[in-house]
């Protein structure tokens, strides 16, 4: 018997080791990195092109410098599903005017001890299109992220050029692929066909991560 339907079936919850998956995290949660830095929410309207809400950031100084020196920034730790790894992040955003700007996206990750943070993705980039807009970060590390080893901090660094600007963050994610290590991947599931009846029912053992079948109908069943 070949077992299409039930292997299309399981597919669905085992994701194919090359997909690559999004993950939006709660934007809306980050917090301003230092007293020069606001942020608030209004749910009505953002100030900003049509007045969408999120996150909206403001700073009471100049430039991409915080107050006593640092990056001006706005942060906020993420959490990656077990069985991914980490390959980029996506910003979606809006500026009240063209001279104030997102100027780097960062993830670090804490160490152990947790006194030090590594940089993993560190983009330079100014985002200058006044958007609305969604950006994918470049990816200048050779190898994907492990967020196992410790927490994941994810840091937009802004730069203001004016005081009465606004940057409201519309959405952020994170560009996830398969970890093909993972145990959650590599396993072997048994599971009833529902062909036959109580005990005569057949039982097929499937080993992941599976890809998804060719699509050639109906399962045959052997009589």
């Amino acid at each position: 018997m070949r077992l299409h339907a039930a292997a299309a079936a399981l597919a669905l919850a085992v994701p194919a080791v090359q997909a690559d998956e999004l993950l939006w995290i709660d934007h809306l949660g980050m917090l301003a990195g230092d007293p020069s830095v606001s942020v608030s929410f209004n749910a009505i309207n953002s100030g900003v092109g049509g007045g969408l809400s999120g996150l909206i950031v403001e700073s009471s100084t100049l430039g991409e410098d915080a107050e006593g020196g640092g990056n001006k920034v706005v942060e906020t730790a993420v959490q990656v599903p077990p069985g991914y790894l980490v390959d980029g992040v996506r910003v979606c955003y809006e500026y009240s005017s063209a001279a104030s700007f997102i100027s780097q996206v960062r993830l670090a990750q804490v160490q152990d001890p947790p006194d030090t943070a590594s940089v993993l993705l560190d983009d330079g980039t100014d985002l200058l299109d006044p958007g609305p807009v969604c950006v994918d970060s470049a990816a200048p590390f050779a190898e994907t992220i492990d967020p196992a080893p410790g927490a994941l901090l994810l840091s937009l660094r802004v730069n203001f050029g004016d005081t009465a600007d606004r940057i409201v963050v519309r959405g952020v994610a994170l560009h996830l692929t398969a970890d093909p290590d993972s145990l959650l991947l590599e396993h072997t599931h048994e599971y009833l066909t529902g062909k036959g009846v109580g005990h005569n029912n057949t039982v097929a053992a499937t080993t992941g991560p599976l890809a998804p079948p060719e699509p050639d109908g109906d399962a045959p069943v052997d009589d």
